[in-house]
């Protein structure tokens, strides 16, 4: 029953990191759009497709389109560093959270830059140079790969040897679920 346990909290932590992370690049873009007058048409988040942010009038193209990686990165950590700095015992998993947003984003600015997909495209068509892409990619990706760095045995690897915390693993799960369904909920495909 104990690698049950270990089961539940890593598939939960990764497939919660997944779809918080798709909510907050695209709280990013939203808030992006306000501040600068834009409007938003609708945000998808069904976690059964790839999130965005369509805009029914974008004054600020480029602020709007940066805005989504770099609130994507910058909430993840300062929750890690608020619940690190008030000694949380399951700091670890906004530490992973933000481990795993700072990696997602990084590649997916940094290595996009390449195809320009998505969001790259509308950087580099709006005045982004590529090195400004590949800068935030090598700069981000790195520093989320560090965060993950000896976190193992927090996730009942290693010389845990598959024991965790039971309730970090239902506060996992129940984040997980709730994400899982505010992503049906607002604009599903």
């Amino acid at each position: 029953m104990t690698r049950w346990y270990q089961v539940v909290l890593i598939g939960s932590t990764i497939l919660g990191s997944w779809l918080g992370m798709q909510a907050i690049h695209e709280s990013g873009h939203v808030l992006g759009a306000w501040v600068t007058g834009g409007r938003v048409a609708r945000v998808v988040l069904n976690p059964l497709t790839i999130s965005r942010t369509d805009l029914a009038d974008n004054p600020r193209p480029l602020v709007v389109v940066w805005s989504g990686p770099l609130i994507g990165v910058a909430v993840p950590l300062i929750v890690w560093g608020v619940t690190a700095a008030i000694r949380m015992t399951w700091a670890f998993l906004p530490r992973f959270f933000a481990g795993f947003c700072l990696l997602a984003n990084g590649l997916y600015i940094g290595v996009g830059a390449f195809d320009r997909v998505g969001d790259c495209g509308e950087m580099l068509k709006h005045g982004s140079q590529p090195w400004h892409l590949w800068l935030f990619g090598a700069v981000t990706a790195p520093t989320g790969l560090w965060l993950w760095h000896r976190q193992g045995p927090r996730f009942g690897l290693g010389s845990a040897n598959g024991q965790v915390g039971r309730g970090v693993v239902y506060g996992s799960l129940i984040v997980f679920l709730a994400l899982l369904a505010l992503g049906f909920m607002i604009g599903g495909e």
